[in-house]
């Protein structure tokens, strides 16, 4: 454990450097976050206005802001970790550097899960965590219980996140590209900057069962707003564990039929 907190601060201390010499950058990517909620905020601001002061499917103005805002966080996580490295994968396969990552004497999952941070996307989890406390402060009798179980539950989706992300960068190691199937995920994973209830039955059960976008973003604001259902809020951490393992399960599948670059 002390080796990998050892690599993690060198990886963290060489991508603040990086980041350093561009500040400006980091300006530019704050102004596309604060453009990206606006778009979010917008889109929901003129529903409810055309509703009068209505619902949408059941979520007052104040619990669809929750759904945005940890919305927002979650593409931060993307944003920051997870893209600067899983898209790298494809890369590191076809050029010959991931023959390097596997010899180091350490996990390679983590590895190429940690190497690199964009920090300039940190504007992303900002804007989501003030979005967040606005959205509490219109809220009321929001209980303590509430406010820790959903942070429960969002880390179990940030976990199932990663690990469809990760299966997805992992299909390089046949495909080569890859870049085409992240991009479809990303256009689903859009879907979760509502609520689902907000969408026909139908397209509610493909979003809960199908591709559990719901867990994302709809799921941990249920549990500040009190509305969960206990059958979710088990299936939640079950199914991000199920998604990790399953990314450690296809991970050595792929390296096992890993030839190298040069061979």
């Amino acid at each position: 454990m002390r080796r990998y907190l050892r690599v993690t601060r060198v990886f963290l201390a060489a991508t603040l450097s990086a980041g350093l010499e561009y500040r400006i950058n980091f300006v530019a990517a704050l102004l596309s976050s604060l453009g990206n909620s606006a778009v979010a905020l917008l889109g929901l601001s003129l529903f409810y206005s055309r509703s009068g002061g209505g619902t949408l499917g059941g979520w007052s103005y104040p619990q669809a802001l929750l759904v945005v805002g940890f919305f927002m966080l979650a593409q931060g996580f993307i944003s920051v970790v997870l893209q600067p490295n899983l898209n790298k994968i494809a890369e590191a396969i076809r050029t010959g550097t991931m023959d390097f990552t596997l010899l180091k004497p350490i996990d390679a999952q983590w590895s190429v899960s940690t190497r690199n941070l964009n920090l300039l996307r940190l504007g992303d989890v900002l804007v989501g965590v003030a979005i967040l406390i606005w959205a509490l402060l219109q809220l009321d009798g929001v209980r303590l219980g509430g406010v820790l179980l959903s942070a429960l539950l969002f880390f179990c989706a940030l976990m199932s996140v990663y690990s469809v992300w990760f299966m997805l960068s992992t299909t390089a190691f046949w495909l080569v590209k890859t870049e085409n199937i992240t991009e479809l995920f990303n256009g689903v994973f859009g879907a979760a900057r509502f609520p689902v209830a907000a969408f026909p039955a139908p397209v509610q059960l493909a979003l809960t069962f199908v591709i559990p976008v719901a867990f994302v973003t709809t799921v941990p604001a249920q549990a500040v707003t009190g509305s969960l259902s206990p059958t979710l809020g088990l299936l939640a951490p079950l199914i991000a564990l199920l998604l990790f393992l399953g990314s450690r399960l296809f991970w050595r599948h792929a390296l096992a039929s890993y030839t190298s670059a040069s061979s």
